[in-house]
């Protein structure tokens, strides 16, 4: 006797039947929308920055003040925002520092950039957009000459910012050593040595990327700030700076008086102090027939010259200087402004006895560096020797004829520029121990992208650790109490129709329980 059971094929027929059918094709659509919808809502979300934040700079250097507007998502990017230079305004006149005797008259020329700055900040986020204001060298040499005057400027723009429908965070003098480390994060952080986009356009810290040396030079100060070989080794003479989750421990020295306006005025002393006369006066690094007067107090004011003022010093006396456009002779006068002898037989020594650590990497120069290579017609990455031959060939120019080679044509800025690439030479090859061989690490920029290379950014970047981050927003193509009640309600569906079909293969079953065919061979 065989006994064959047909409880599956009897299971197919049945499902072969219009009611069955019904439910196969309810089963098989709940289960495509449940997993498209769970698609769709899981790849289709958006996320809505909460909104960008913006941070105003006013950079308050020794010749001018500069305003920098900054922007930066909400939420941030491990404590530290992405931060964008938005916008940019020179602010008309001097330094804030040239206001010592009449601090009240700061408000008009502020008054020019601050509206700009208005319209380009949404009205709303007036009020919760900080302002800062830092200034340099030029208000540190005041505060060192005269501290109740750089207490009234500094009261004068406390007065002038209240005014403002901004948050005004304090005006202060940020030392030499904090100018040259947000110099260097600043030059670092465009260049993409913190932070860069992988391939899934999210921030990530770069792999093995090395950072670069910043050369700032300044109207009052110049700052050179690297990470040395050897950090540890250096430890005493680095700060440490956090970044994007990172430390970094960098070496960074101001240098007071050795910015390109305070050296020139120590040059001119100088020139004054071999004269034989006290009214007229050879000047070796201005331009071949250029005659200009200034006034003793131009050069002799200066906390940097107080020491080298003569016995006869009065303040309103006119000096006559001639220039004779001597590039040898003016190369000797500006070597006299840096102190060599005392570094003598002493390591790691650039200069006026000031330890430094050897200079490594590639380095970028910006402000003064940047304006005095660009008056030579040079620009980037160049060598040793072709900086040489331009500046010996600028110097050896007439006033007549630079005023046909500049690209911009600024007397103060025309006549200076012969000293200034002296003054470059001797801080970078003599001072800093730049040679033939490691000169092109050097490049000579003004900005990256849009964003002007300035210690006010590094200063911003710092400042928005301590800014609360804001949490981003979810948006989803459905709502959630809609997407979880479609989701219930196509599982069930599903789960019902498959119910549905296993109850109609039991009472298939039990229908059939005959159904088995039994064969009965017998002999015949």
């Amino acid at each position: 006797i065989l006994k064959i059971s047909c409880f599956p094929f009897c299971c197919f027929r049945m499902l072969t039947r219009t009611p069955s059918v019904v439910a196969q094709v309810f089963l098989l659509l709940s289960i495509v929308l449940v997993i498209a919808i769970a698609v769709i809502q899981i790849n289709q979300q958006q996320i809505l920055s909460p909104g960008l934040k913006y941070g105003i700079v006013l950079d308050a250097g020794s010749s001018r003040t500069t305003v920098y507007v900054y922007e930066w998502p909400a939420e941030k990017e491990n404590n530290t925002g992405v931060v964008s230079q938005t916008f940019k305004c020179n602010v008309k006149g001097p330094g804030i520092s040239s206001y010592e005797s009449n601090p009240g008259a700061l408000a008009k020329p502020l008054d020019d950039c601050l509206n700009k700055v208005k319209e380009r900040i949404p009205v709303h986020l007036h009020k919760n957009t900080s302002v800062y204001l830092g200034a340099t060298a030029g208000m540190r040499l005041l505060r060192l000459q005269n501290e109740s005057a750089a207490n009234e400027v500094l009261a004068s723009i406390q007065n002038y910012f209240r005014a403002q429908p901004f948050e005004f965070r304090g005006a202060q003098i940020i030392t030499g050593p904090e100018e040259g480390v947000y110099g260097w994060i600043t030059a670092n952080y465009l260049m993409g040595n913190f932070l860069e986009r992988n391939l899934w356009r999210t921030w990530v810290h770069p792999y093995r990327k090395e950072t670069t040396g910043a050369l700032d030079l300044g109207g009052a100060s110049t700052q050179i700030s690297f990470i040395p070989d050897d950090s540890e080794e250096h430890f005493n003479s680095t700060l440490q700076v956090k970044l994007y989750g990172y430390n970094y421990n960098v070496y960074t020295h101001s240098y007071q008086c050795y910015g390109r306006d305070e050296a020139e005025k120590r040059l001119l002393a100088l020139l004054l102090q071999k004269s034989n006369t006290s009214t007229n006066v050879d000047n070796p690094c201005y331009p071949q027939n250029y005659n200009t007067a200034l006034t003793m107090k131009y050069f002799f004011g200066s906390l940097c010259t107080q020491s080298l003022r003569p016995a006869n010093y009065y303040p309103n006396q006119l000096v006559n200087f001639h220039g004779t456009g001597d590039p040898g002779l003016c190369q000797e006068m500006v070597s006299l402004l840096f102190n060599f002898t005392a570094c003598t037989d002493k390591e790691d020594c650039p200069f006026n006895g000031i330890h430094q650590p050897k200079a490594n990497g590639d380095f970028v120069a910006f402000s003064g560096f940047y304006y005095t290579i660009n008056a030579l017609n040079l620009s980037g990455h160049f060598s040793l020797a072709d900086f040489n031959s331009s500046m010996w060939f600028f110097c050896s120019q007439s006033w007549a004829q630079l005023q046909f080679m500049l690209p911009k044509f600024e007397e103060i800025y025309a006549r200076s520029y012969c000293f200034s690439a002296n003054f470059i030479y001797y801080l970078l090859v003599r001072g800093y121990n730049f040679n033939a061989e490691t000169w092109p690490q050097i490049h000579f920029q003004k900005e990256v992208g849009n964003s002007s290379i300035a210690w006010s950014l590094g200063y911003m970047l710092s400042l928005t650790n301590m800014i609360p981050a804001e949490g981003k927003l979810i948006q989803l193509p459905l709502k959630p109490s809609l997407f979880a009640g479609l989701l219930v309600f196509l599982t069930a569906t599903a789960l019902l129709c498959l119910l549905f079909l296993v109850y109609l293969c039991i009472v298939s079953h039990h229908r059939k329980d005959i159904t088995h065919v039994e064969h009965v061979f017998i002999p015949e």
